[in-house]
């Protein structure tokens, strides 16, 4: 008898709980969820694709290939359909670059590493200062021209027939800094003079007073010990227009 009444009291205060805990939660409203934020990651930025895309343009048609890497924070990079990009007229088209943009009509500029592999030139083999560069003394080879040398040969006609201005390793990459093109006068020699002008064309014999390759500029002294600036043609004369 005492068991039925122990439970029946239990029971009671179960059920004034249960009243309580209703009564406090009737008046409550449930928050709803907050909802998601998404925040644009910068892999979703279309710039680093559109400036790979103009520099794959420079080097179009040459068999180069180009990888760019935008190093300029993903939250200052511009944001536009249709940015226009520059480079100053003297600027390094590869490496560590400086890209003017124009988006959306502001102008501003982004860091990049341009990466770009292609064919340049080597010594084939030991080369000694003075020596004349001939075909067997070049080797063509495929690799990373951003990290080579300035000035590297990348046309072997730039090499061919040159004269080293020092001695060469096997293997080292071949420069414009390393080479001059041969002599066509020497200063000293006798030289043919030809002056041209509206209707008339002159020869005459002179000296020149320096070396000189095609193309580049000699001075000549004349018989009459006039000076003279000409340019040296092909075949060792020189060419004065007046």
């Amino acid at each position: 008898m005492n068991r039925r009444k122990t439970g029946q009291r239990v029971a009671i205060k179960v059920a004034i709980v249960m009243a309580l805990l209703l009564s406090m939660t009737s008046g409550m409203t449930l928050a709803a969820p907050a909802p998601s934020i998404t925040t644009p990651s910068p892999a979703d930025s279309p710039f680093p694709g559109q400036l790979q895309q103009f520099f794959a343009q420079q080097y179009a048609g040459n068999g180069m290939q180009v990888k760019t890497i935008v190093t300029t924070p993903a939250e200052r990079q511009p944001r536009c359909l249709s940015p226009l990009f520059s480079l100053s007229p003297n600027a390094r088209s590869w490496g560590n670059v400086s890209v003017a943009v124009n988006c959306n009509g502001q102008k501003s500029y982004v860091q990049a590493k341009v990466q770009v592999s292609g064919t340049y030139w080597i010594a084939a083999r030991n080369v000694a200062s003075g020596a004349h560069l001939g075909a067997a003394d070049m080797q063509k080879k495929v690799g990373r021209l951003d990290l080579l040398p300035p000035r590297a040969i990348l046309d072997s006609q730039q090499a061919l027939n040159a004269v080293t201005l020092r001695n060469i390793n096997v293997g080292q990459p071949l420069t414009l800094s390393m080479l001059r093109r041969p002599w066509s006068v020497h200063a000293g020699q006798q030289v043919q003079v030809q002056a041209s002008g509206s209707g008339f064309n002159v020869s005459s014999a002179g000296k020149a007073m320096n070396n000189a390759a095609a193309s580049e500029t000699v001075r000549v002294r004349m018989p009459s010990g006039q000076i003279v600036n000409g340019i040296v043609a092909e075949d060792g004369t020189v060419r004065i227009a007046i």
